[in-house]
């Protein structure tokens, strides 16, 4: 965490990396990003990295991590999927930075017109990309608000998918990872989801980190 040099290790909390993060895409949004020297970036990180957070975001061109948090090479730890989905790998590699090297929040961030979104909600045949769009099919079944037009091309079905999606994808994490569950519950890491919004570059964060106590309680009453 090059950039935060004033925070230790010891210091950082998950709610003050949602601030670093909210705070870069501040800048990015005013066009006021800071202006770094990479080269010195590249030096001072050739030896190790601590990302101060970790990012599961999809792969969509116009969604580049760092870009949009106006952060540093070594400051997050990217992991970009189509459609933003919690894979077995995903999870993984959350395990990794979060376990090893030391990250204190899991940023889950879908995007406005997401494209694996509105394949899956249009049921899309194709390839490999249907065992990816099988991550994404929860949040289309969870949508009950929809009656008719349950396809991409109908925007308030398809904004509401891609919300449940983000939500799914936490739940997938948090079911799938003993390791996040641990931290989660020694309060070393926080999780949340969030938004992108293409058309004016801003991240809109859902009202607050996911509950781990709260979550549990909600799933035992689902399988009551």
């Amino acid at each position: 965490m090059r950039h935060h040099k004033e925070q230790s290790r010891e210091l950082l909390t998950p709610r003050l990396a949602l601030e670093f993060l909210k705070d870069g895409n501040s800048r990015f949004c005013k066009n006021l990003s800071y202006n770094r020297d990479n080269q010195q970036i590249i030096m001072e990180t050739a030896t190790g990295q601590w990302p101060f957070a970790a990012v599961l975001n999809c792969s969509d061109s116009r969604l580049a991590t760092e870009l949009i948090f106006d952060q540093g090479l070594g400051d997050i730890f990217s992991i970009r999927l189509a459609g933003n989905v919690a894979s077995p790998e995903a999870i993984a590699s959350l395990e990794y930075t979060c376990k090893v090297l030391g990250s204190k929040l899991i940023v889950v961030l879908g995007h406005t017109n997401c494209g694996a979104v509105t394949a899956a909600c249009n049921n899309v045949q194709m390839g490999n990309l249907e065992v990816l769009l099988k991550h994404i099919n929860p949040a289309i079944e969870a949508e009950k608000e929809t009656i008719g037009d349950r396809n991409g091309s109908n925007q308030v079905f398809l904004n509401n998918v891609l919300h449940n999606n983000v939500h799914k994808q936490i739940e997938r994490i948090i079911n799938g990872s003993d390791t996040i569950r641990e931290l989660l519950q020694n309060q070393e890491i926080g999780i949340i989801g969030g938004m992108y919004d293409i058309g004016t570059g801003e991240v809109n964060f859902f009202d607050e980190m996911f509950d781990l106590e709260h979550f549990d309680a909600e799933t035992e009453h689902q399988t009551l």
